[in-house]
């Protein structure tokens, strides 16, 4: 199940920012009073998510760090993937929009696929996971937000606007990845300097528990993860800054490469 959000009176916060999305431009200050809890972020994100004009493909996650995770009672955040901001990774590097004088990384992660719908329960585990996954992908999320402050405040700011995500780039099939998944690792380069190295295990409690969170997260939330949804488990190099104008390459060794090039964003309609 989940919530009918309102569509045509979001606050003044998630029109603020779907607004400087859509238009491709930079926001500046915090567009409000900054969410002081992670159930203040996420009633603005399901605002914002009610007036996006796409539909949702996916999930990301990402890492709230001690002493944090204490002061806001969880060690993730999570935020949408839209349909129109997931690219399939290919010989050329993909391009993807950056807003200038907004925030942008990219971030080599697993990218698990929901091979069924997730039946709705909020006691999930990483063994009572295992079942619903369909497949695992290499991947690089794109962080990103019109505010550049964004990860500045804490992570109720991250997770308002739509958790600091713009998009993902899908790359191969991890071929056989039950027995495998603990041991993957990969680097980031950007402008063809390794900036970042770190596998499967870098992801507290591994992309599983990632995957557990979300799905108690997303009940919690009145919201349920269906069959083909992408989940972005966490940075396994870490959140790598990146500008306008320059390149990435994330790669996972045997199980391929994803290049990258930041473009300046326009206008969507």
């Amino acid at each position: 199940m989940s919530h009918a959000f309102d569509k045509s009176s979001p606050s003044p916060i998630a029109r603020a920012f779907v607004d400087a999305r859509r238009a491709g431009r930079f926001l500046s200050p915090y567009p409000g009073p900054m969410p002081a809890t992670m159930a203040e972020a996420y009633e603005i994100q399901d605002e914002a998510i009610a007036a996006w004009p796409d539909r949702i493909a996916g999930w990301k996650l990402g890492r709230i760090k001690e002493p944090l995770d204490q002061k806001y009672g969880a060690g993730r955040l999570a935020g949408p993937i839209f349909s129109r901001n997931v690219w399939q990774a290919g010989a050329e590097p993909t391009r993807f929009p950056v807003i200038d004088s907004g925030f942008a990384a990219v971030e080599a992660e697993y990218i698990i696929q929901m091979g069924v719908d997730a039946p709705d329960r909020g006691d999930w585990t990483v063994a009572s996971v295992v079942p619903l996954i369909g497949q695992v992908f290499t991947g690089v999320e794109i962080a990103g937000s019109p505010f550049a402050a964004i990860n500045e405040h804490g992570p109720a700011v991250t997770a308002s606007d739509f958790g600091n995500n713009a998009g993902l780039i899908l790359g191969d099939e991890i071929a056989g990845w039950r027995d495998r998944l603990a041991a993957l690792t990969c680097t980031v380069a950007i402008d063809g300097q390794v900036i970042g190295r770190g596998g499967a295990v870098d992801i507290p409690g591994g992309p599983l528990d990632s995957l557990a969170f979300l799905l108690n997260l997303l009940h919690a939330r009145g919201r349920r993860l269906e069959a083909g949804q992408l989940i972005s488990t966490g940075a396994a190099t870490g959140v790598h800054q990146i500008f306008i104008g320059q390149s990435a390459v994330a790669d996972f060794g045997s199980d391929g490469r994803i290049a990258c090039e930041a473009v300046a964003a326009t206008a969507t309609v």
